[in-house]
């Protein structure tokens, strides 16, 4: 009986949080409103560029490619599974948060 209870009411736990959220942020917004609040807080401040697009493609990169190495590692019993896998995903996924800054700083300098 677990295995069906516990998926539903990780799914119903999580649609609860979702719905709480949605709606207390319209509750908030609707008050704004009626308050004559500027309609531009509502716009986010997080916009997505080029340059963010591409640092999250190439830490997603990073990590697949630790997750391969460390595969190779823990097969050829370089190192520990437990080890490898860890070390690998966050040594390769901080590599590739640095090369991404390295490329930034270079392109902003040739325009």
């Amino acid at each position: 009986m677990e295995d069906i209870l516990i998926p539903i009411a990780f799914f119903a736990v999580t649609f609860g949080i979702v719905y709480i959220i949605v709606s207390a942020r319209n509750k908030e917004r609707m008050a704004l409103i009626t308050s004559g609040a500027d309609p531009s807080l509502f716009k986010s401040k997080f916009k997505f560029n080029q340059y963010n697009i591409f640092k999250w493609g190439l830490f997603l990169v990073g990590i697949a490619a630790g997750i391969i190495v460390a595969n190779l590692f823990s097969e050829a019993n370089a190192m520990k599974e437990e080890v490898a896998y860890p070390s690998m995903i966050l040594l390769f996924g901080g590599l590739s948060l640095i090369v991404s800054y390295l490329l930034r700083n270079k392109l902003n300098k040739e325009d």
